[in-house]
């Protein structure tokens, strides 16, 4: 199952970033989300369905975990989890 969710960026500059995730259930993708550190992940219904073009993207990457951070923008590329940005330290 692959799930695409938009949530505020982890790097606190207001904007928002797309996740997508391929995992074997919902639960096993929001735990997978909550591992990054993004801990008040909830998913409420299926306002925002990944594209066909999204399915294949996360289906083709080893680690089944993408990001992009302008959902309406279709020139950035996907970005694998590790290249997430961190929150400035305080």
């Amino acid at each position: 199952m692959v799930v695409a969710i938009g949530l505020p960026s982890p790097a606190g500059d207001g904007g928002t970033v797309r996740f997508l995730v391929h995992a074997a259930n919902r639960a096993r993708a929001l735990t997978r989300l909550r591992n990054l550190g993004l801990r008040s992940v909830y998913l409420r219904g299926n306002a925002e369905p990944p594209t066909p073009d999204e399915i294949t993207a996360v289906l083709h990457h080893p680690d089944g975990l993408l990001w992009r951070s302008t959902p309406g923008a279709a020139q950035e590329l996907w970005h694998p989890a590790r290249a997430l940005p961190k929150a400035p330290a305080a």
